[in-house]
């Protein structure tokens, strides 16, 4: 089975621009008064000319359907996005969310008015410290990257109170890390030390205890590693750290692999968060919305961003921490995708919750087995199974056609899939990292095998058609470096409009 999506040239708006078009219907000018309205807004603000195109109604309706049909998302197929869990969003979560007894709150509300919120807010801080094994959560943080921010603080704050900061300064973190990890560390004020992988895709435990030092501030790992393997030794990386004074630190992107199965916090972390907007199925993208609540172990609850959330005899907003980091963000997080995540873990219970994760880690096993040979290297020789994801190397292919990894990815496109991701983790050449998710039904991995499969077979017969990829899409290859230059694009529509 082939599928092709429909290709067109979509014109700009400003280019279908033809004077005289009206797509809108206004009163006549006799029966607005718009004289008071002209007043209240200062004449410096108040613009001379606005320059937009002149269009018809079906022009407009029909230039944004084609857009949308551009698209690619989880309703039109799987996203085997690495390290993304771009898994399947539960509608029921999406008609809740937009009920307005929800939608239609306001953040100024008084609390005496909006206690049903915060009482679903609060329980979802509950079960998701029952699920980390931390004491307190804070449901702030907007995204993954903001969480790990968000942790670096606590970790800074903490060593500053017990006078620690200046010597303890580096924090550790594996060359397999999401990039997010040094940059956070870094903008927290920390020196970043790298800890190579072994010869197993894993932690060099060996490498750890060499830097390990008085200056250690913590480590931020995660669990499963961008490889997708199991820390096996993650007790020992641990306790290495924390005899040295340090801190550590979790990574909750890939909680999809462990979740009901094992809680960081028994790993002994004392830091986690979490990518609700992954691991519980709230939609993303495209670069948001997101979710990064932060758990703590106890003796950092004090620390946490303000407010938490209390209950006595009503729920209420907790401003009076004196040692927190302070607020992170206004208001308290992005209520929509906390809502989802309540209804999704409501929905499957303490009993199904595991289930996702045995059907995510059967779902990568059962591709990585499909697909392994000689054009499609596992990243690590080891006996170990994979977990929510694994990583491939197409560095074979590449020597003997001159098809990479994104060339790949790209022909991927012309047969309806969404590309995994490329070329990271950095510890492997030319590789593919691909997340199935728990959500995908069997044939979904069947066909992503036999295309992937596919592609191989056609580099080495003809590798000028892979180069040619993606010919079946509304944009075909672009030129990246142009793409990514600012001084190509032009975005400002007023230089068309004529």
């Amino acid at each position: 089975m082939v599928y092709h999506q429909a290709v067109w040239d979509e014109p700009l708006l400003a280019e279908l621009h033809s004077k005289g078009k009206i797509g809108i219907t206004l009163p006549s000018y006799k029966q607005i008064d718009d004289s008071r309205a002209e007043s209240l807004v200062p004449k410096k603000l108040l613009r001379k000319d606005v320059k937009l195109p002149s269009l018809s109604q079906p022009e407009v309706v029909r230039h944004f359907t084609k857009l949308s049909q551009m698209n690619f998302g989880v309703d039109l197929g799987p996203y085997f996005l690495g390290s993304c869990t771009m898994k399947h969003n539960p509608k029921v979560s999406e008609r809740i969310a937009s009920n307005q007894n929800f939608s239609e709150l306001h953040p100024y509300q008084d609390e005496d008015s909006i206690q049903g919120i915060l009482q679903i807010f609060y329980e979802l801080s509950e079960m998701l410290a029952e699920i980390t094994g931390t004491s307190r959560v804070s449901l702030a943080p907007a995204a993954g990257a903001h969480g790990e921010f968000v942790g670096a603080l606590i970790i800074r704050k903490r060593l500053q109170e017990l006078g620690q900061l200046k010597e303890r300064n580096e924090m550790l973190i594996p060359d397999s890390a999401h990039g997010t990890n040094p940059a956070t560390a870094s903008m927290a004020g920390f020196r970043v030390v790298r800890i190579p992988s072994d010869k197993e895709g894993l932690v060099d435990v060996e490498a750890l205890k060499k830097v390990v030092s008085k200056k250690t501030a913590g480590i931020m790992l995660t669990v499963p590693n961008t490889h997708g393997f199991f820390e096996k030794n993650i007790r020992e990386i641990c306790s290495t750290v924390k005899e040295a004074g340090g801190f550590t630190y979790y990574d909750g992107a890939n909680l999809n692999a462990i979740l009901g199965k094992a809680r960081p916090g028994d790993m002994s972390f004392d830091i986690v968060h979490l990518n609700l907007h992954k691991t519980f199925a709230t939609p993303h993208g495209g670069g948001g919305p997101g979710a990064g609540p932060v758990g703590v172990k106890e003796h950092l609850a004090d620390y946490l961003p303000i407010p938490l959330i209390k209950k006595g005899k009503k729920y209420s907003f907790d401003y009076n921490r004196p040692k927190s980091i302070g607020r992170i963000k206004n208001f308290y997080g992005n209520s929509g995708l906390l809502l989802r995540a309540y209804v999704y873990i409501r929905m499957f219970g303490k009993e199904g919750l595991p289930k996702i994760a045995e059907q995510s880690v059967l779902a990568a096993n059962y591709l990585l087995a499909k697909i392994k040979g000689e054009d499609y290297i596992p990243s690590h020789k080891t006996k170990a199974p994979v977990k929510h994801e694994f990583v491939v190397s197409v560095k074979n292919l590449t020597a003997s056609t001159g098809v990479r990894a994104g060339d790949v990815a790209k022909a991927l496109l012309d047969e309806g899939l969404h590309a995994p991701t490329t070329y990271f983790p950095l510890t492997v050449e030319e590789d593919l990292m691909i997340e199935p998710t728990d959500s995908e039904p069997l044939s979904s991995l069947d066909r992503y095998a036999e295309v992937l499969k596919k592609i191989a077979e056609t580099a080495r017969k003809d590798a000028s058609q892979i180069f040619a990829s993606p010919k079946n899409t509304a944009v075909g290859r672009l030129d990246e470096v142009k793409a990514n230059h600012p001084l190509t694009l032009t975005l400002n529509w007023n230089k068309l409009v004529k």
